[in-house]
């Protein structure tokens, strides 16, 4: 019985986390469209070294950036909740890369 409400809250939270990464992506998404909105109204330019970029573009880059952010947490959902998925300490652990010596 004891491991059963283990599970429940072990699955309990990892729905928690996926819905706050959906709400993340979702409020980027909508600040993608409210800059590009907001920017096409008020005429607004932006100074990127010495051009003058409309405001528009920089919109339209948050807004894919959020939908990609969407799409990856779908597949982060994906892989979470499959049968095959368990914890290991090898994700976490660093490969060290051997330095190259240059030899004359």
């Amino acid at each position: 019985m004891k491991k059963q409400s283990n599970i429940t809250t072990q699955i309990k939270s990892k729905v928690v986390i996926i819905n706050s990464l959906f709400i993340g992506a979702m409020i980027i998404i909508f600040l993608g469209l409210f800059f590009c909105a907001f920017s096409f109204v008020n005429n607004i330019h932006i100074n990127v070294l010495t051009a003058s970029m409309p405001g528009e573009i920089f919109g339209l880059l948050v807004l894919y950036l959020g939908i990609r952010y969407y799409f990856s947490v779908i597949k982060f959902k994906e892989e979470l909740f499959s049968s095959s998925s368990k914890f290991s300490w090898d994700n976490f652990r660093r490969n060290k890369k051997k330095k190259f010596s240059y030899k004359k």
